[in-house]
């Protein structure tokens, strides 16, 4: 059978386990011979179903095909044969004898004699070799770890264990993609496509009004093979069902590791003489905590029961399809991607670009995960030092020291006294980079929260292990976010990164724990530990000990890291002779994949390792930096960084691998770079870094804010804007943090007074007025689609218009800039993608729409019936919820795009499945019209915002109200009755932006407590919208004025003015203003507004620039400042 035809037998098995035939699943895996399904075999021999079980393996090996098989087959006619004697069936036991079990007497006589003997012993444990045979369930329980043994070795079942990785419904996508091709072969194609049959090809001809025409000559092998409809237009409550459900979780990586603890790698299971003494390792297996029910295991990579696409459900359509460009022709099954084969050793970063003076060994470092040049580094001294590359100066530094030594254990303050001093073992980013963890040599884990430039806040002081703290990592167990922690005392410890609070400790290394190395798969959250004597842990999130046991090559002391995008596992470490090991792990068996080759045998201390790219390798060892690639375990390059590296150096990629930072041999820092790498410093190094730089010892005093109040002094004239102090409800001040004494570095020069920077004129900007042959009324909705590509707007009019940059030589990217002039895209049809208004005044109406992930489908609506339009062809695909009440903001759940959260102009909160046409539950709160709904996936809470000026907090699992509180109006200022109140979740899920025509508000979810508000002048009129810029360091505001501000997120303070008369042309009497702003979803820089007279403009920095303005200055080296006078928008001219 050819390839290809292989594939197709995989998809139709993917196909026919989504639809839930389960007995033809495995028939036709039994029938192609193409995928042993182990669970399925699994479940079988539990249950003991022989006959069962022999049918499905004939499928894939005889019995006398080799030697494994012999054994296999043995195994199961022998266990079926004690099972008859067990229950005193003798009759059924000489039939097992004479049936199945005197084939294997040709090959051992005397075997087969002692087989027969049984039948003579009431007991047959009474059999020296059967005394420890247990009950049935767990004689099976250990047959089937030998038998998996035996298959995975068996030659025969070679590649057919794993199941290829699909995206869900993949059949069902490729179909789709047919008869979109069809369609876009059609010389007059309708815009109402009728599909009704997959039998015969689709055409629109106007002979066939059921849109489809006689049989091609030639049939496609892939219509035949699919018993139900094609979901060009899928069938659903409204005729459609557009919106996938989350992906399923994926199969458990532990699993192989999990079930089969025996030392020995499966290329050695025994397929020796067959017998039946009880396996070697069946004690242990008979000890081994059972692995809960619900980490059970999934076949086929696609949903799971509760996900399924039931069968007398409608079918979905697969974001994939609905996201394909209209010129891909049909083509062949691609398989796993090739992208990594774009990659050359040149993109590794080998290039020398400066060195920085650490003044101490260093013994641990990482980069920022947002911020690539930030570098974090901890040190033999204690001390933890952040520097910005880009103008090579370290921003800020802590020596070590204990916050609060009366909380500190006895044997920690005996310790200190003696010696008041330990070294770092591991700095490490939060994911987010909104926190950073710091282990110390003594009991000690300290949490910094970072707030951008040089500000650096206590967080947390955990006493967490006795001894040495060897290693710390974040994880997010429960949708939490938590700090795992490893030390001397041979435990590992998990504590909440909020509150400190310790949450499991797992018990069972025999040695100090080295490392640890959190992961997840989907759903699954685990642990992997290593230990001093080599021993290799995991541990799930639960009580019941470790899932693995096994040992490290070498025994050594090692580090195990996942590759970038979370598929392969890696462990680098050495032992104590000096020999270093560098391998990849199969996470299906526990076992080394690939051992690669290159590093020393007489290593000076624990080799350090890190990946990049999905493709590459590093580690120190030998005075050099080596590297690998993934695929190949032959040493790929070496660099010794211009010399001056110690034998083992410590070494850290930053996230996108064009910087690596290696220590020297003199305590200090090479930092490394491939040719984006040094580009990027290039264009910074010439830019002073943004914070100032902290000039004073002296204790800060710890900022104060609390719940929402009125300023405490009135709008300043000066242009140095500040965050207006939020008094507490009760009056009282709260404390924010422990901020303590920074170190003397360099005097700030007061001379130097900051400016924001102010835009006047058009050549200090790139700004674009995007192509409208139509006068349209105001745009009142405006976004980028996700891909960056597109930009969508809503006018008054409920008319929506579409903007599509091109993809050419001159623009390969195609994405969205102020460089290029996109095309006002429509379809051939002439189609528009107008709303439904019910005839309402449209100076009333509040229009609102939201984008599919895939950018496939937008859902609208502008007073009338929400309608869900086709992007690639304009088409209505469905109208529902007919007014009044009217929507007036959607939002679509994180987790689950058929779930739809509709805030209506009657106040209430609809939550509507688009699936089943069903409105879950309505939520009530508010007395005004909703204007705001931003879910958070991490805190799993929908906020909601009205006209009343009120924000709400709903549970997104129990869609429970569990807290709400008013935004206070700032004295002196008047909103509208029916002002909007928009809210915006920060990258981290956490922090809230709150826009208002008074203030520009930032809030913690989900207690809703306000950290930082922003009031403008007056003369700026009321602020129109405002959002972050898609990495959340930036916000973008419009005023009445037609004036545009860009906000440090971090201080809510001027970066940036741009006035009109940059981007609109001189026409006073005109009055033109933005009404809506959106940020580019990839280009922090970018931002696009819609103006009030229908045009729309994108605007960008020079390219010299590169951003907009700078960060303001940390006030007096504390970082953000949320006390004295209230906010002031003037930037000086």
């Amino acid at each position: 059978m050819s390839s290809l035809s292989r594939e197709l037998v995989f998809l139709i098995l993917q196909f026919l386990d989504e639809e839930k035939f389960k007995d033809a699943v495995h028939k036709l895996e039994q029938e192609s011979g193409f995928y042993f399904n182990m669970r399925h075999f699994d479940e079988m021999v539990g249950n003991g179903e022989w006959d069962e079980v022999e049918k499905y393996l004939s499928g894939f090996t005889k019995v006398d095909d080799n030697r494994y098989s012999m054994k296999i087959f043995f195994e199961i006619r022998k266990q079926k044969y004690l099972e008859a004697l067990d229950r005193n069936d003798r009759s059924k036991a000489v039939e097992i004898l004479v049936k199945d079990l005197k084939v294997f007497s040709a090959f051992n006589e005397e075997l087969f004699k002692e087989i027969t003997q049984l039948l003579t012993l009431d007991n047959f444990r009474d059999n020296e070799q059967l005394s420890k045979y247990g009950d049935t369930k767990s004689a099976r329980g250990i047959m089937l770890l030998e038998l998996k043994k035996l298959i995975e070795a068996n030659p025969l079942f070679r590649d057919k264990l794993t199941f290829p990785s699909l995206k869900n419904a993949r059949l069902r996508t490729l179909i789709n993609q047919s008869l979109n091709w069809q369609h876009q072969l059609c010389k007059s194609p309708k815009p109402n496509p009728d599909i009704k049959t997959l039998f015969v090809d689709h055409s629109c001809g106007p002979s066939q009004p059921n849109g489809a025409r006689a049989p091609s000559p030639v049939t496609h092998p892939l219509m035949g093979a699919v018993p139900k409809p094609g979901v060009f237009q899928a069938l659903g409550p409204h005729g459609v069902t557009p919106f996938q459900q989350a992906p399923a979780p994926l199969q458990n990586a532990l699993a192989g590791w999990m079930t089969n603890p025996s030392q020995v790698s499966h290329p050695s299971a025994s397929a020796g003489p067959i017998g039946f003494t009880t396996p070697n390792n069946a004690a242990a297996m008979l000890k081994r905590p059972r692995t809960p029910t619900n980490n059970s295991t999934v076949d086929y990579q696609t949903a799971d029961s509760e996900h399924m696409l039931k069968r007398s459900r409608p079918f979905g359509v697969s974001d994939e399809v609905n996201n394909m460009p209209i010129n891909i022709l049909p083509g062949g099954y691609s398989g796993q991607s090739h992208a990594q084969s774009s990659y050359s050793s040149d993109d590794l970063p080998k290039a020398f670009v400066m060195t920085l003076n650490q003044g101490s060994a260093v013994k641990s470092m990482d980069f920022h995960p947002v911020q690539q040049i930030l570098l974090l580094v901890g040190t033999g001294t204690g001390e933890i030092m952040l520097w910005e590359l880009g103008s090579r100066e370290r921003i800020a530094n802590r020596n070590f020291k204990i916050w609060d030594l009366s909380q500190c254990s006895v044997a920690l303050q005996a310790s200190m006294a003696s010696e008041y001093s330990a070294s770092v073992n591991r700095v490490m980013w939060s994911p987010d980079g909104t926190l950073f963890g710091v282990a110390f040599s003594k009991h000690l884990v300290h949490v910094y929260s970072y707030h951008g430039g040089d500000d650096l806040r206590n967080h947390l002081e955990i006493e967490a292990h006795s001894g040495s703290v060897n290693d710390l990592a974040f994880s997010f167990p429960n949708k939490q976010i938590c700090i795992v922690t490893c030390g001397d005392d041979r435990l590992i410890k998990v504590w909440d990164a909020v509150s400190g609070a310790k949450q499991y400790t797992f018990e069972g290394h025999e040695a100090p724990v080295y490392s640890v190395c959190p992961h997840h798969k989907e759903s699954i959250q685990f642990i992997f530990s290593t230990a001093i004597d080599g021993k290799i842990k995991a541990w799930l999130y639960d009580n019941m000990g470790s899932r693995v046991d096994y040992d490290a090559p070498g025994h050594s002391s090692t580090t195990m890291a996942y590759s970038a995008d979370g598929t392969r596992l890696f462990s680098c470490g050495t032992n104590k002779e000096g020999e270093s090991y560098l391998v990849e792990w199969n996470e299906s068996e526990g076992a080394v994949k690939r051992t690669f080759s290159g590093l020393g045998k007489r290593a000076g201390g624990v080799v350090q390792f890190d990946t990049t790219k999905n493709r590459f390798l590093a580690a120190g060892d030998e005075f050099t930096i080596k590297f690998w690639e993934m695929d190949s375990v032959n040493l790929l390059t070496t660099t010794d960084a211009d010399g001056g590296l110690p034998a083992s150096p410590c070494l850290r990629f930053n996230k996108e691998g064009m910087l690596l930072a290696v220590s020297t041999s003199d305590n200090g820092l090479k930092i490394l770079a491939n040719a984006d790498g040094v580009r990027l410093l290039r264009s910074m190094e010439n830019r002073p870094f943004d914070a100032s730089r902290v000039s004073s010892a002296s204790a800060v005093k710890p900022s104060t804010v609390g719940s929402f109040g009125p300023p405490s002094t009135s709008v300043a004239a000066s242009f140095v804007d500040r965050a207006v102090p939020m008094a507490s409800m009760n009056g009282e001040s709260r404390n924010l943090g422990d901020a303590r004494p920074r170190a003397a570095e360099e005097p700030v020069d007061k001379s130097k007074i900051w400016k924001p920077t102010e835009i006047n004129d058009p050549s200090q900007c790139r700004s674009l007025k995007l192509p409208d042959s139509a006068t349209a009324p105001k745009v009142t909705r405006l976004i980028y689609t996700n891909s960056g590509y597109a930009i969508l707007a809503l006018a008054a009019n409920a008319v929506h218009k579409l903007w599509k940059w091109p993809r050419n030589d001159r623009h390969p990217t195609g994405k969205a800039n102020a460089s290029i002039v996109p095309q006002l895209w429509q379809p051939a049809s002439g189609t528009l993608m107008t709303n439904d208004t019910n005839d309402t005044n449209p100076e009333e109406v509040v229009p609102c729409f939201a984008l599919s992930k895939n950018d496939s489908y937008v859902m609208s609506a502008s007073g009338g019936k929400i309608s869900l339009f086709n992007m690639m062809t304009f088409k209505t695909m469905t109208t529902f919820m007919p007014a009044p009440p009217a929507a007036t903001f959607l939002a679509f759940h994180p987790q689950d795009n058929n779930v739809i959260a509709i805030g209506m102009d009657d106040s209430s909160i609809q939550i509507y499945n688009v699936r089943v046409d069903e409105v879950k539950t309505k939520l009530k709160g508010h007395q005004k019209r909703i204007t705001g709904l931003a879910f958070s996936n991490s805190l799993s809470v929908l906020i909601s915002a009205g006209a009343d000026s009120q924000l709400c907090v709903w549970s997104s699992d129990s869609w429970e109200k569990q807290t709400s509180k008013y935004l206070q109006i700032p004295a002196g200022r008047a909103a509208a009755p029916q002002a909007d109140t928009r809210v915006q979740f920060h990258q981290d899920q956490t922090q809230l932006l709150v826009v208002h025509e008074t203030q520009i508000a930032i809030f913690e979810a989900p207690k809703l407590e306000c950290l930082k508000q922003w009031v403008p002048r007056e003369v700026t009129g009321p602020i129109t919208h405002a959002t972050y810029s898609c990495d959340s360091q930036s916000i973008f505001v419009s005023f009445e004025d037609a004036s545009v501000g860009v906000l440090s997120a971090y201080t809510l303070r001027w970066r940036c003015r741009i006035n009109p008369t940059s981007y609109l042309p001189a026409n006073p009497s005109a009055r033109v203003h933005p009404l809506v702003i959106a940020a580019h979803p990839s280009d922090p820089n970018q931002f696009a507004l819609g103006l009030n007279d229908g045009a729309v403009v994108v605007l960008e920095p020079l390219e010299a620039e590169g951003k907009w303005g700078m960060l303001p200055p940390a006030e007096n080296g504390t970082g953000p400042s949320t006390s004295g006078a209230a906010n002031s928008d003037q930037p000086q001219r």
